[in-house]
C-alpha cells in the first residue's frame, strides 16, 4: 500500500472486554467503542450481559444462517424496536412474519430498476438546485454535514412527492435531530424489557411520534391535495397504487404513512452522512478527489440523462462503496433468537442477541488488506470482489435494504456533481471523528471551503 494512504482517524479501541458499566456508556456514548480490539481479528465473540448470551458474529458462515440460512428463528431486539417505532411505525423496517411479507412484496416494484430513470431525475434536479445555493457559499466555511442533509431531505422530498422541501424541511431536521439526541439513545430498561412493557423513556417517545407522524400526516394531505397525474410522477403515486401481487390488496392510510415515514428517515438520514464522509474522505485524499473530479468532468449529468451517466461515474462510485465500508451508516444489526440455534461454530440459546456489525466486519484484518486505509481502488473494475459477508452496507438476505439502488444512485450522482463543480478543503485541523448512536455520524460539524473548479 502506498505511504499516504489516508487512514481516517477512528474512535479509541479497548484492548480488553468493556466492564458492564462500560457497555453501557458506550452504547449511549458511540456504539463505535463497545467492541475491543480482538473483535477486529477473530470469528466471534460471545459475552454474558444480565444473564443473556451475547454473541459478535463474524464468521461468514455464521451471518449467512442468520440472515439467510435461518432468518425466520431471529426477530429485532427489543431496543431497536422501542427506539424505532416512535420514528417509523409499522413499515417495512420493523414489521415482521406474514405482515413484513406483505408489506416487501408491495414495495419492492416500487423501487425496482423500472423506477430508476424517474429517481434519478429527481436527484439531480434537486442536486443541481443545491449547487446553486453553494456556489453563493463559495470560498466560505460551509457546515458540511447541514449542507448534506438539507440536500438528501429535498431529494427525498422530490423523490417521494415531486415538492421541494422548503415548507417542511426546517420542521423535519429539527423532529430528527430531536429524535437522535433524546429518544434514541438505548437506556438499561430499553434492553433488558420486552417492548410490551414500556419504560417511562417510551412516555417521551409515544408523544415525539404523535408529533412526528402528525408531520407526516400534513405532508401526505398537501401531497394527496394535488390532482392524481395519468402516469406516476413519483414514489408516492408508486406506493398508493402499489398492490400486493398475491392478494391484490394495497396499503391503508395508516400503512402508507408509516411506509412514508420509514422511506424518509431511512431513504436520508443514511445517505447525508455517507455523503458527508465521502466528502470528507475527498479533502483529505486530494489525489482521489481529483480522480472523481476528472471523471465528472467527462460525463454529462443532468436530469434527464442521469441514468445513463450511472454507468460512466465507475470512479466515483468506487469512492463511494470504499466510503460505506469504513462508515456504515447502519453500523450494527442485532438478532434475538426465538429458539436455540448454531450459527456456523457457535451455539445461540434461545433469547441470545446476535449482533452483526458493518462496522467491524469492513475493518476485520482476515477479511481486508490495509482495512483502516482509504482506498477506493479495492472497487474498481477488475478488482477481486469483497466476500458476500465481508461487505454489507445494505445488509443481507430477505431484509436487504429494499432502497439501495437508490441509496447508492443518490450518492453516486451528488458526489459527481459536488466534486465535479467544486474543489473541496478541509477547514481546521481538527479530526472528524464518527460517533454511532442511530447512524453513524461526526463528533462535530466539520467546516469545509469550496471553491469553483
Amino acid at each position: 500500500m502506498s505511504a499516504t494512504l489516508f487512514r481516517p482517524p477512528v474512535p479509541p479501541v479497548s484492548d480488553a472486554p468493556l466492564s458492564v458499566r462500560g457497555f453501557l456508556r458506550a452504547v449511549r456514548s458511540n456504539a463505535l467503542t463497545m467492541w475491543p480490539s480482538a473483535a477486529y481479528r477473530q470469528d466471534s465473540i460471545t459475552r454474558t450481559f444480565f444473564n443473556r448470551t451475547t454473541v459478535l458474529m463474524n464468521e461468514p458462515e455464521g451471518i449467512y444462517h442468520v440472515l439467510v440460512g435461518n432468518p425466520g428463528n431471529f426477530r429485532r431486539s427489543p431496543a431497536s424496536i422501542r427506539i424505532l417505532r416512535p420514528i417509523t411505525g409499522e413499515g417495512l423496517l420493523l414489521s415482521e412474519g406474514e405482515p413484513w411479507k406483505l408489506q416487501r412484496r408491495t414495495i419492492a416494484p416500487a423501487l425496482g430498476p423500472r423506477v430508476m430513470p424517474m429517481l434519478a431525475s429527481h436527484i439531480v434536479a434537486s442536486t443541481q438546485r443545491a449547487m446553486v445555493g453553494l456556489e453563493a457559499e463559495s470560498n466560505r466555511p460551509v457546515d458540511l454535514l447541514a449542507a448534506m442533509q438539507s440536500l438528501a431531505l429535498d431529494i427525498a422530498g422530490r423523490s417521494m412527492f415531486s415538492m421541494e422541501m422548503d415548507r417542511y424541511g426546517a420542521a423535519m431536521r429539527r423532529m430528527l435531530t430531536e429524535f437522535g439526541e433524546t429518544y434514541a439513545k438505548p437506556h438499561l430498561l430499553d434492553m433488558i424489557l420486552p417492548p410490551s412493557i414500556p419504560t417511562w423513556h417510551d412516555l417521551g417517545r409515544m408523544r415525539f411520534k404523535r408529533r412526528w407522524m402528525g408531520l407526516i400526516e400534513t405532508i401526505l394531505s398537501a401531497r394527496l391535495a394535488v390532482p392524481p397525474p395519468e402516469s406516476p410522477r413519483d414514489l408516492f403515486d408508486l406506493l398508493r397504487a402499489a398492490r400486493d401481487p398475491e392478494t391484490g390488496a394495497g396499503f391503508s392510510p395508516v400503512q402508507l404513512r408509516d411506509q412514508v415515514a420509514t422511506l424518509i428517515l431511512a431513504g436520508h438520514e443514511t445517505t447525508a452522512v455517507t455523503l458527508f464522509w465521502a466528502t470528507i474522505l475527498l479533502a483529505e485524499a486530494p489525489q482521489e478527489q481529483q480522480k472523481v473530479a476528472d471523471e465528472a468532468a467527462r460525463v454529462p449529468i443532468e436530469p434527464e440523462t442521469a441514468h445513463a451517466a450511472m454507468a460512466d461515474l465507475v470512479r466515483t462510485k468506487a469512492v463511494v462503496n470504499e466510503t460505506l465500508r469504513l462508515f456504515p451508516a447502519a453500523f450494527t444489526l442485532v438478532r434475538e433468537t426465538l429458539g436455540p440455534d448454531r450459527a456456523g461454530v457457535v451455539d445461540l440459546p434461545a433469547g441470545t442477541l446476535v449482533m452483526i456489525a458493518p462496522w467491524v466486519l469492513h475493518r476485520h484484518h482476515a477479511l481486508w488488506q490495509d482495512p483502516d486505509g482509504f482506498l477506493p481502488d479495492r472497487f474498481m473494475p477488475g478488482q477481486p470482489p469483497p466476500g458476500r459477508f465481508a461487505f454489507m452496507p445494505f445488509g443481507a438476505g430477505p431484509r436487504i435494504c429494499v432502497g439501495a439502488q437508490f441509496a447508492m444512485a443518490e450518492a453516486v450522482l451528488v458526489l459527481a456533481s459536488l466534486i465535479g463543480r467544486f474543489r473541496i478543503e478541509r477547514v481546521g485541523a481538527r479530526p472528524v471523528l464518527p460517533v454511532a448512536i442511530v447512524t453513524t455520524q461526526p463528533d462535530h460539524a466539520a467546516l469545509v471551503k469550496l471553491s469553483a473548479r
